[in-house]
């Protein structure tokens, strides 16, 4: 479904402006390359904060409450 909005997407931007649906083309790679970095920061910060939360409700699940 993502792939199919983008086709179309880039569809519309073609028929305004071809020479902006070129440099689309050529940039989305290298906008896509240069978010890698942030994609795995977000994962490692989802990962440590999923780690503190176990960390902090150990002792309540210890104590056999529901969380």
């Amino acid at each position: 479904m993502k792939f199919l909005l983008g086709v179309v997407l880039f569809c519309v931007v073609l028929s305004i402006s071809w020479p902006l649906a070129l440099l689309l083309l050529v940039l989305l790679p290298v906008i896509f390359l240069l978010s890698i970095p942030f994609v795995l920061l977000g994962i490692t910060l989802e990962a440590v904060f999923a780690l503190i939360r176990a960390l902090l409700f150990l002792p309540a699940r210890l104590l056999g409450a529901r969380v």
